[in-house]
């Protein structure tokens, strides 16, 4: 008998849910390290306009994103519950500004359709899938994507 411990992925199908305006989005929480607040973002010349600069966090250069603009929405002022949500990706770690964050939801796999097929715009190479929340339906976006 083997003394081995399976352990359950308690990550699979959960997703961070943040608002952009009145929508509701979501990443998978296994790609989330931190929430943070806003802080100050040193610009980088030539740089996408989504992309708002580079901030210091404890000793590590993190690239910041604008999500309002990287998914064509217009910019707005930051406000108290604007947040970044910090996420590692294969190659870097990326944090994302948000108008606010909501909960970590479980979304099983039977609740999420694929984005429809119709192309109505760039987006939609970002959505994953299309989550069904408490009655809402969420966005949620590939990481490794954006």
């Amino acid at each position: 008998m083997s003394n081995e411990i399976v352990q359950e992925d308690t990550q699979e199908g959960r997703f961070l849910t943040f608002y952009l305006g009145k929508e509701i989005f979501g990443v998978e929480i296994r790609y989330v390290t931190e929430i943070i607040g806003i802080q100050k973002i040193c610009e980088l010349p030539e740089a996408p306009e989504f992309v708002k600069g580079i901030i210091n966090l404890r000793g590590n250069i993190i690239p910041v994103v604008n999500m309002r603009l990287r998914l064509g929405k217009a910019e707005v002022d930051n406000t108290e519950r604007t947040c970044i949500i910090v996420v590692d990706l294969p190659e870097t770690k990326v944090g994302l500004i948000v108008d606010r964050v909501n909960e970590v939801a479980a979304i099983s796999d039977e609740l999420i359709v694929p984005p429809p097929d119709i192309q109505t715009g760039y987006q939609n190479r970002y959505i994953k899938g299309i989550g069904k929340l408490n009655g809402e339906i969420g966005l949620l976006l590939d990481c490794e994507r954006l």
